[in-house]
């Protein structure tokens, strides 16, 4: 149970750095934000990522085997490794209609299951 609620807060943590990291990126289309400084755009993605602390901490927390959690240290970085580059990529196909999904990063996503094969096996 507590490697769902590990892999479902890294879910919830890693949305909410996409949107920090990238989301204003997007956001430029819209006119109130056209007007702000860097330093307000660095301060809203920084307030959007307080969220993820909130979700990544106790993910950690509970996932970790000292913690009496089922992943070793490797073991939650690889996950939220993969759980990141799913979430950037739907968030990329979703809301960067510019962006396409091309054969080498399905390349790489392959390389990346491997990896997380390599990594929990015993």
């Amino acid at each position: 149970m507590k490697a769902f609620y590990t892999i479902g807060l890294l879910v919830l943590s890693n949305t909410f750095m996409t949107l920090a990291w990238y989301g204003h990126l997007n956001f430029k289309e819209m006119k109130w934000f056209q007007s702000l400084s860097l330093f307000s755009v660095v301060l809203i993605s920084w307030g959007i990522a307080l969220f993820e602390y909130c979700f990544q901490v106790p993910a950690n927390r509970i996932g970790f085997r000292e913690n009496g959690g089922p992943f070793s240290l490797v073991e939650l970085k690889v996950i939220q490794e993969v759980i990141t580059l799913v979430i950037f990529t739907i968030f990329t196909l979703l809301f960067f209609k510019n962006e396409t999904f091309k054969m080498n990063h399905l390349i790489g996503f392959v390389f990346l299951i491997l990896a997380v094969y390599f990594i929990f096996k015993k």
